[in-house]
């Protein structure tokens, strides 16, 4: 998708989910900027800092505080505004956290999930839907190759199995509802993705961040464990471009895996060595495994489908998405009323 594609969005009255998140915020920033009629439906930012409130964008669209688990509220917002288009991001996306609250987590992934499906199937103005999961959707058996989009789900942890959920719960009512309704909808597994505006806990750039910030070492947990890292913008704009085909050609909807090249499925310790060189200073890191719960060592997707289906390709690598965190974390402490501008900028050049 490039700037002419995101014509598409203008005028279009658009729904988020978990607006108030990271990739939720960097969705917003794109939309205002196509001319969308953005409305968010969120809990409060769930980091402080928070990179929504930095870009001050509560004050651009119709910012709606709420609880996905809270069905009546979300129906009446889906009556009053009648989206042509919804994405659904809202979640508890920390695994760690997934083993510290599993029923909180499992109620806001699986049952949150069952409340949009039922307000996107009694909103006829819902055009196209996208309910956005995670790579970790996947029964992980540690093997070399991508997980392809029929491979069996199975998620480990209470976080990754409630994203399991929340694929089957959307399967089931596209079969038992959606088919014979004027929507489409589609799911997209996304791998992990890094960015400027990024403060959640226990994720390794924000790690690394923070300590470069204070001039400290940066600690990694486990140094070994492979990912399919990308930036921020990657996923987005898939998921933009899902959206907007299913909208224009139902045939499109479907289950894609959403994930960078091969070469961009690198280890933690190498993404943090990226991140120091980049960064300079003389920024180290040290190993310090903390025997913490189980997390999957080695995880990657088959990207082969969207590529077929939508030409796409990754516009940047990881050591352009490395960068991009540097460069805006770098002017976030030099001009931190300048947030909005910088997410702006990188939007624009991504974009071109």
């Amino acid at each position: 998708m490039n700037k002419k594609d995101l014509e598409f969005y203008k005028g279009k009255k658009v729904l988020i989910t978990g607006h108030t998140g990271f990739k939720g915020s960097w969705m917003c920033k794109i939309l205002i900027g196509a001319g969308a009629e953005v409305t968010g439906y969120s809990l409060e930012p769930p980091t402080n800092p928070s990179v929504f409130d930095e870009a001050g964008i509560a004050a651009e669209i119709n910012n709606v505080v709420g609880d996905i688990r809270d069905r009546e509220k979300l129906m009446k917002l889906f009556e009053e505004v009648q989206p042509e288009i919804v994405f659904h991001l809202a979640a508890q996306p920390i695994v760690r956290e997934s083993y510290k609250d599993p029923v909180g987590t499992y109620e806001t992934n699986v049952m949150g999930t069952v409340n949009i499906c039922e307000a996107v199937r009694q909103t006829p103005s819902v055009k196209s839907f996208l309910n956005v999961t995670t790579d970790k959707v996947y029964k992980n058996n540690e093997w070399c190759w991508g997980y392809r989009e029929d491979e069996p789900l199975d998620g480990y942890d209470p976080y990754s199995n409630s994203k399991s959920c929340s694929e089957l719960v959307t399967h089931s009512y596209i079969n038992s509802f959606y088919n014979d309704m004027d929507v489409a909808v589609s799911t997209a597994r996304a791998g992990n993705v890094i960015g400027g505006g990024d403060y959640a806990p226990d994720r390794i750039i924000p790690d690394c961040v923070r300590a470069a910030e204070k001039n400290e070492q940066i600690i990694v947990r486990n140094p070994y464990s492979t990912r399919p890292y990308q930036h921020v913008l990657e996923p987005l704009n898939i998921y933009l471009t899902i959206a907007k085909a299913q909208y224009e050609d139902k045939a499109k909807a479907g289950f894609y895996n959403v994930g960078p090249d091969d070469s961009d499925c690198v280890t933690t310790g190498d993404i943090v060595d990226k991140f120091c060189a980049s960064w300079g200073e003389g920024i180290s890191w040290v190993n310090k495994h903390d025997g913490g719960p189980h997390e999957a060592n080695f995880l990657k997707l088959d990207c082969s489908l969207i590529k077929q289906v939508f030409g796409w390709k990754p516009v940047w690598n990881i050591d352009k998405a490395i960068e991009m965190v540097v460069q805006f974390s770098k002017r976030r402490m030099a001009e931190p009323d300048k947030v909005a501008e910088e997410m702006d900028l990188e939007i624009d050049e991504f974009f071109s």
